[in-house]
């Protein structure tokens, strides 16, 4: 019981990636690059990688669940999520939602990867009148569950996610797939979205970079959006270059009539031209939502639950952080044998594992996750800048 506590004592939560770690992304790309490329050379070409292991030397110091978390509730300044609700007019809330979703885009480490959840891990941060709650229903394959609830807004966002790394020689293809809806209860309005896939080049450049088709619909407006994240050139990648463009358009979906076209970079501005009267305006700012992004803090120790990732992987972080590679692959060897003893421990008792907060349906190789609760409760770790920072 006192190691418990002293274990509880000392949480190690990683601070978010923000736009300013841009820097310190180039540098790990530079200099691991080899390391990386050797991990590779017993690889095959098309190899399903979701089973790879990775040593505590590329991995970052969080969880993938805690990834998915930030991208809700990880933001400085304006309330985004919020704003979808606010917005009195239809085409006004379906821009908001676009916004919204190009904020969930993070830049990607180059090199470095999270750790894989293991089964039944859970993540749970409030920040500000947003409540988020993720949870590992499937280690083989991964496959993670996510619910945010928004308490003044009345919104409900509910992703169910997995993936598929393929290794193809000079790139690693990451097609991420599942569901991701929102819905604006007191509007009664349902957003369907599609996810970007993730390309991890090696050459000519290395670099990592989101790419591939967005769709939004709502039906009950008639509205969409489709958004593409460009890829870059061959002669903009071998210069180590990522303008992260992105192209798309709103339209109505019964007639197919644009109303509206998109362009910028998600990791500064996006503007959208009113293709009726030729009027711009910004509807995304990075630099406002996604700069100097700080981690969250324990509100309340023992309402931290034991599957929460930061009490997994805690001693893991610490390790890492402190770059004492042997301890970090003992602590991450520890999390995985107990996660290995559990497996065997209900196989033998012909127990089949049962997530705790989502109900989940698999159909051949599609997932479906809906959450057990309506909203999420207000979680122990919390960002704590103050409540009047956030505009409402």
């Amino acid at each position: 019981m006192a190691e418990e506590e002293e274990t509880r004592k000392h949480l190690v939560i990683a601070k978010p990636f923000a736009l300013e770690d841009d820097k310190d992304s180039e540098h790990t790309a530079s200099n691991g690059i080899r390391r990386i490329l050797s991990l590779f050379k017993n690889v095959r070409l098309g190899s399903d990688l979701t089973n790879f292991q990775l040593p505590p030397q590329l991995n970052q110091p969080r969880s993938q669940l805690q990834c998915y978390g930030e991208m809700i509730y990880s933001f400085c300044g304006q309330d985004l999520l919020g704003e979808c609700s606010r917005r009195d007019l239809p085409i006004e809330r379906l821009k908001s939602v676009v916004a919204w979703n190009i904020s969930t885009l993070r830049p990607i480490v180059f090199g470095m990867s999270p750790y894989n959840p293991v089964l039944g891990e859970t993540h749970h941060v409030s920040h500000g009148h947003i409540n988020v709650l993720t949870e590992q229903v499937s280690h083989h394959p991964p496959v993670s569950a996510l619910h945010a609830t928004h308490e003044n807004e009345n919104i409900d966002v509910t992703w169910c996610q997995y993936f598929t790394p393929k290794f193809r020689g000079a790139y690693v293809d990451v097609e991420v797939k599942g569901k991701r809806i929102m819905k604006l209860l007191n509007r009664k309005e349902t957003y369907e979205m599609d996810q970007p896939r993730l390309v991890v080049r090696f050459l000519p450049a290395p670099g990592a970079h989101w790419t591939g088709k967005i769709k939004i619909k709502c039906t009950e407006t008639d509205l969409e959006a489709e958004l593409h994240l460009i890829s870059d050139s061959f002669i903009e990648r071998f210069k180590g270059s990522n303008n992260r463009s992105i192209k798309g358009k709103i339209s109505q979906t019964s007639s197919g009539d644009k109303l509206y076209d998109i362009f910028g970079h998600w990791d500064r501005t996006v503007m959208a031209k009113n293709l009726k009267t030729g009027d711009l305006e910004v509807i995304y700012n990075a630099k406002e939502s996604m700069s100097g992004l700080k981690p969250p803090t324990v509100k309340n120790l023992k309402e931290v639950m034991e599957s929460e990732s930061v009490m997994v992987w805690s001693e893991v972080s610490e390790k890492i952080l402190k770059k004492d590679w042997e301890r970090a692959r003992e602590a991450k060897k520890v999390v995985e044998d107990k996660q290995r003893e559990s497996l065997k421990q209900r196989e033998a008792s012909g127990e089949s594992w049962v997530p705790k907060h989502f109900s989940v349906v698999r159909n051949g190789k599609d997932w479906d996750c809906s959450p057990l609760q309506p909203t999420v409760p207000r979680a122990p770790l919390v960002i704590t800048e103050p409540q009047e920072e956030i505009m409402n």
